[in-house]
C-alpha cells in the first residue's frame, strides 16, 4: 500500500521492495537488486571507493529511499493497469535510476569545503558520471546503462521530458515513472512541511558556491520558498506530471477516485498554507 513504508529505515525499503519483486515477478533472481540496494546504502554511507558520506539534511539518504519506494509503487501500479507490462530486467533498470538519481550530491574524500549541497547546479550531471562507472560493476551493459543515464537526466529540475531523446517509447516511460516518484516521493512526505527550511539552505549553499549575489538568487529567503511552494506545484509539477512525464502518475489513482500521493502533497500544501498565514499575523 502506498506511502506505509518506513522510509527512515534502510531495511523496510529493502523488505518493501523485496516483497514487490515476488508479487510482480515470482521466481525471479533478486541478486541484482540486493546487490545493488546493499551497494548503493554503501555508496551513501562513506563505505564505497572515494566517495564522502552524504552530508546533505534535505536531499539525503531519506530522500532517496522516499523516491524509491514511490517508484515502486507506480510501477506496480502500472503492471496491473493493462498496459504492456514490464520486465523484470525494466524494473531493475529503474530501480538503479531511484537509488543513483541524487548520487551527483555525494562529495569525494579530498574535498573539504561546504557540503555536497552545493553540486545543486550539476548534481544530475555527476550522478550520471557516478552511475556510469558503478553500474559496469554489476554487470549492467552499455545499452542499460544508457537507460539508466537518460533516466537520470529526466529527474533534472530544469529539464522538459519532451526534450529529451529516448530510443524506446518504453524508456520514456519509465524515466518518466522516476521522475514522477521522485516530485511525489518528496513532496508527500508527512515531514514535507518541516522540512523546506533545509532545501532552501541546500539551494543557498550551492548560490554562493557560484559566486551568485542575492539579487540573481531565485529563492532569497527560507520564507519566500515556503510561500512559493503551492504556487510551485501548480504551475510547476503539475504540468511537468502531466506533460513531460507522460502523466503516469494516474496509474496509482484508486478505484474511489483518490490518490495517496496527491491527496497526501495536498494536505502539505495545506499545512503550509496555514503556517504561513499564521506567521503573517
Amino acid at each position: 500500500m502506498p506511502l506505509t513504508t518506513d522510509t527512515t529505515r534502510a531495511e523496510s525499503v529493502t523488505e518493501a521492495i523485496l516483497d514487490a519483486t515476488r508479487t510482480l515477478f515470482p521466481g525471479a533472481s533478486e541478486t541484482f537488486t540486493c546487490e545493488l540496494l546493499a551497494g548503493v546504502q554503501k555508496l551513501f554511507t562513506g563505505g564505497y571507493l572515494d566517495y564522502q558520506a552524504n552530508d546533505l539534511s534535505y536531499h539525503d539518504f531519506r530522500h532517496t529511499l522516499q523516491v524509491t519506494v514511490a517508484y515502486v509503487d507506480l510501477f506496480a501500479a502500472r503492471q496491473t493497469s493493462g498496459e504492456t507490462p514490464f520486465t523484470h530486467r525494466q524494473f531493475e533498470l529503474g530501480l538503479a535510476t531511484a537509488l543513483l538519481h541524487d548520487s551527483g550530491y555525494l562529495k569525494l574524500r579530498s574535498d573539504r569545503l561546504g557540503t555536497g549541497a552545493k553540486y545543486t547546479f550539476c548534481h544530475v550531471l555527476r550522478s550520471c558520471a557516478l552511475s556510469a562507472s558503478y553500474l559496469p560493476t554489476l554487470g549492467l551493459k552499455i545499452d542499460e546503462i544508457d537507460t539508466v543515464l537518460g533516466a537520470i537526466r529526466c529527474t533534472g529540475p530544469s529539464t522538459t521530458g519532451m526534450k529529451l531523446r529516448f530510443n524506446r517509447r518504453d524508456d520514456h516511460v519509465l524515466a518518466s515513472m522516476v521522475a514522477t516518484a521522485d516530485y511525489l516521493g518528496q513532496m508527500a512526505a508527512d515531514d514535507y512541511p518541516d522540512e523546506l527550511e533545509l532545501l532552501f539552505n541546500e539551494f543557498a549553499e550551492s548560490d554562493a558556491f557560484l559566486g551568485l549575489p542575492s539579487s540573481q538568487r531565485v529563492f532569497k529567503s527560507p520564507a519566500q520558498l515556503i510561500a512559493g511552494t503551492s504556487l510551485f506545484w501548480e504551475k510547476v509539477v503539475r504540468p511537468k506530471l502531466e506533460n513531460d512525464f507522460l502523466g503516469v502518475y494516474r496509474f496509482l489513482t484508486q478505484a474511489d477516485g483518490t490518490h495517496p500521493y496527491i491527496d497526501a502533497v495536498e494536505r502539505n500544501l495545506g499545512e503550509i498554507a496555514r503556517r504561513h498565514s499564521v506567521a503573517a499575523i
